[in-house]
């Protein structure tokens, strides 16, 4: 088997993994919060006894500035975790996925109004399409701004989830000289004590088996997808990247249809082609900014141009 073709079968597994993480959450039956809280850590568990094995705590690299941009983009992303499960609740996994996966436009508007990075009139055309596909998706009416109501409140937890994992994104991509699987531990070990004040252990009295599903966000959906990822990433070009990066949502829209009989309707299914081909367009377009962002070493979504939480829109 060719690099490519492996990594190619890596980032696929992993992103059918990442498909799945909506059965997972849902059917832990825990509050959002817990959930995240569990997740990292035995995301942490997974993700350190993997990087010791390795060896790779020796010379990792840090210094008191890239740890601190770690540490920053830790925050951003458990709580885009956080944000995305309570979306869950509130819209549906196929849903709140699709809303989710509009992170590549905010990479593009975040890096213009934050770093001045070029914007230019192809991309902002692009970002608008799919925008509009988002709100074909969302099968938002106007008698739900009205009403107010759950369901237009998870679009917007979806939105913002994404809105934070873009600017995790772009923290990140300013680390260099660093494992990725090494910002991904320090990312997940900043959510133990952050959550911790706001985790309801009461509420998991009498978890039982379910136990299974919070051991496997962390495990699978952190530990061996990320793995999985990082791997990929040093074997594929951007452009292959990018297309197996749909495989996440597709997987989601199918899990949930399979699991819960969930499904978009007809003119909301008329949106994912606008979301998809735009995020493609965005993702491949050649920069022309002077200077490129600075790369993390070895992480090929997420290393080459993806921060150390996968920007293959990972969740």
């Amino acid at each position: 088997m060719t690099p490519q073709n492996k990594g190619t079968a890596q980032l696929t597994t992993a992103m059918m993994l990442s498909g799945t993480l909506g059965v997972f959450v849902v059917e832990s039956g825990a509050p959002p919060f817990d959930v995240v809280f569990f997740r990292v850590l035995f995301g942490a568990l997974a993700l350190g006894g993997y990087v010791a094995a390795r060896g790779w705590f020796r010379n990792h690299g840090f210094t008191r500035r890239t740890l601190g941009l770690a540490v920053l983009g830790g925050v951003f992303i458990v709580f885009n975790w956080v944000l995305l499960f309570q979306s869950y609740e509130n819209t549906s996994i196929s849903v709140a996925t699709v809303v989710y996966h509009t992170q590549p436009f905010y990479v593009v508007l975040l890096g213009a109004l934050l770093f001045r990075e070029r914007l230019t009139a192809a991309r902002v055309g692009w970002i608008a399409l799919a925008f509009a596909g988002l709100i074909l998706v969302s099968g938002v009416t106007p008698a739900d701004f009205t009403g107010g109501g759950a369901y237009l409140t998870g679009i917007g937890q979806a939105l913002l989830a994404a809105l934070l994992y873009g600017l995790s994104t772009l923290v990140t991509k300013r680390i260099t000289g660093v494992r990725p699987h090494l910002i991904a531990l320090v990312q997940v070990l900043v959510g133990i004590p952050l959550l911790l004040p706001f985790a309801d252990f009461g509420a998991m009295r009498g978890t039982g088996w379910d136990w299974g599903w919070l051991a496997g966000l962390g495990l699978l959906h952190t530990g061996v997808m990320y793995v999985l990822m990082y791997a990929a990433y040093a074997q594929l070009p951007t452009s292959k990247i990018a297309v197996l990066a749909f495989v996440y949502p597709a997987v989601a829209m199918v899990m949930d249809w399979a699991v819960y009989g969930h499904h978009i309707g007809l003119v909301q299914a008329l949106g994912v082609p606008l979301i998809v081909t735009a995020s493609l367009k965005v993702t491949l377009a050649r920069p022309r900014a002077a200077a490129p962002a600075p790369r993390t070493a070895g992480h090929g979504q997420e290393a080459a141009s993806r921060p150390a939480t996968p920007a293959a829109c990972e969740a």
